[in-house]
């Protein structure tokens, strides 16, 4: 003990072991926000985990034989249309969708649980799900703040300040809201909000773009992959996901997406997390390249939006 006393009394030997101490907490600190994987409980009462192969409103399947093409699904109950477009030096793909209901339009989490570093890929969740087509959503794992509510349950009620909320009801209706607004909670449960996504901005409000062509999403270049959910009528939505970072395509600003809604007839426009993050699923194919700059590959992501039973 009195040798191991001597040792330590030298100065330097005790910055050693300080230093040591430092990077092993600020080592565990960075592994716990941004590695290991941590299931959170929802804020409701009595809610469990997902199911990865069912969500809470899995619905029986068709009963007529769907239509399937390279770009396209049709049944009884949903209408799928996928078409390639080029502006703005980028490809981007225009997914026009019309339900016979709300209950078809969907969201799941990565690994079926809602929680912090729980991540796949939207092709193995959209699998998971049995989804006929998947896009991201809005990475809800990789902050603290946010609303998330999906299918119904609240998971996070803490605000991501100056960011608009996108909220689905239950008839399937979009509408999108300032997370600052503190009634927020009320209007979510007045409007039997079945989906809320935290993102953002809003491209379209009434028909009408409400962004500059200078917004963009904090520390996001302007030209970028992007994905953007939209609604035209009711039941009848707009998907539209771009490729970016590339020698063949170099990315949509806001603005530009929002202007390819708009041409749409979309009533409303909402912007999800893009990047590296861009990822449109149909059919079990990934449509798009995503990509982070330096490769052709999917993002894990933390959740999904979907179409399928």
């Amino acid at each position: 003990m009195k040798q191991l006393f001597n040792w330590l009394k030298k100065p330097f030997r005790l910055g050693i072991i300080y230093s040591l101490c430092l990077t092993l907490t600020v080592g565990y600190v960075l592994l716990d926000t941004f590695v290991i994987p941590k299931e959170l409980a929802s804020n409701d009462a009595n809610t469990q985990s997902l199911d990865p192969n069912q969500t809470t409103t899995k619905e029986s399947a068709t009963t007529t034989a769907a239509t399937i093409t390279d770009t396209s699904y049709q049944d009884e109950n949903i209408s799928i249309a996928i078409a390639t477009e080029r502006a703005n030096d980028t490809t981007f793909y225009v997914v026009d969708i019309q339900l016979s209901s709300a209950d078809y339009l969907k969201t799941a989490f990565a690994q079926g649980s809602y929680g912090r570093n729980i991540k796949e890929t939207t092709s193995t969740i959209a699998k998971e799900q049995q989804a006929i087509l998947a896009i991201n959503g809005d990475y809800y794992g990789f902050r603290d703040t946010g609303y998330v509510l999906r299918n119904g349950e609240t998971y996070r009620d803490t605000p991501w300040e100056g960011t608009d909320a996108l909220v689905i009801d239950s008839a399937g209706n979009f509408s999108t809201y300032s997370e600052d607004d503190n009634s927020l909670a009320d209007i979510l449960t007045a409007q039997n909000a079945q989906q809320v996504l935290s993102f953002g901005p809003t491209l379209i409000q009434d028909s009408q773009i409400v962004i500059s062509t200078n917004t963009e999403v904090s520390q996001s270049k302007s030209s970028n992959p992007r994905t953007a959910i939209g609604q035209i009528d009711d039941r009848h939505y707009v998907m539209i996901v771009s490729d970016g970072r590339t020698d063949e395509s170099e990315g949509l600003s806001l603005y530009q997406l929002a202007e390819e809604f708009a041409s749409r007839g979309a009533s409303i426009a909402y912007n999800l997390d893009g990047g590296g993050s861009s990822t449109l699923w149909f059919n079990g194919q990934v449509i798009n390249q995503p990509t982070d700059g330096r490769q052709i590959k999917e993002r894990s992501v933390s959740d999904i939006i979907y179409i399928g039973y």
